[in-house]
């Protein structure tokens, strides 16, 4: 007589080998910040309270700098649907040039998640840096799904640390979205290229 399955044993396995996969995915991403932290912390300079035969003050103003005039960035993310209760993989990508003499910034971002509706976002940004190395992110745009392209209006906020490595910039992103049919949370790696 074949095997039964009334307790859905099968789709048992499938949900714990999924939950696995995504603290694997989750794991490798708190490892990335840990070591990109551990990478910044290396590379700052820190002062000693010996001298060199220089003005440290001299060379401290002199380290200061406004942040970037333009940014090229990338983020990976693990994103969270709340209705739906799935994990899936996100990237979000964006341009944004600063504002001259003010703490704002302006530019235009994309978003793929790649879960089984396959969600794409456009949308103009308005980011605010209240410090150099924080910036919060609001984002209006629409979002067109593979298999239906009907555009709905979305929403998205995000929030970044950035630990600046010369031109490059690479830190925690932590970010929310809404839309008509769902919302989602997401946690990730943001890395950045300014000029």
């Amino acid at each position: 007589m074949p095997f039964l399955n009334p307790c859905g044993l099968d789709d048992y396995f499938v949900l714990h080998f999924s939950i696995r996969m995504k603290l694997k995915q989750f794991t490798l991403l708190l490892f990335s910040i840990a070591l990109a932290s551990n990478i910044y912390a290396q590379s700052t300079d820190h002062s000693h309270d010996h001298n060199h035969g220089h003005d440290h003050a001299t060379h401290q103003d002199s380290e200061k700098h406004e942040h970037h005039v333009s940014e090229i960035g990338i983020g990976h993310s693990l994103v969270y649907f709340g209705k739906e209760k799935e994990y899936a993989y996100g990237l979000h990508i964006h341009y944004v040039k600063g504002i001259p003499n003010s703490k704002f910034g302006v530019g235009i971002g994309y978003e793929r998640i790649f879960d089984e509706h396959g969600h794409n976002t456009f949308s103009p940004e308005l980011v605010y840096r209240p410090i150099d190395q924080l910036s919060f992110s609001l984002a209006p745009g629409v979002t067109l799904e593979d298999e239906h392209l009907d555009a709905k209006f979305a929403m998205h906020f995000e929030t970044t640390y950035e630990f600046e490595l010369k031109h490059f910039h690479i830190g925690p992103t932590i970010g929310f979205a809404v839309d008509p049919e769902d919302h989602h949370f997401s946690l990730g790696l943001h890395i950045g290229y300014g000029f």
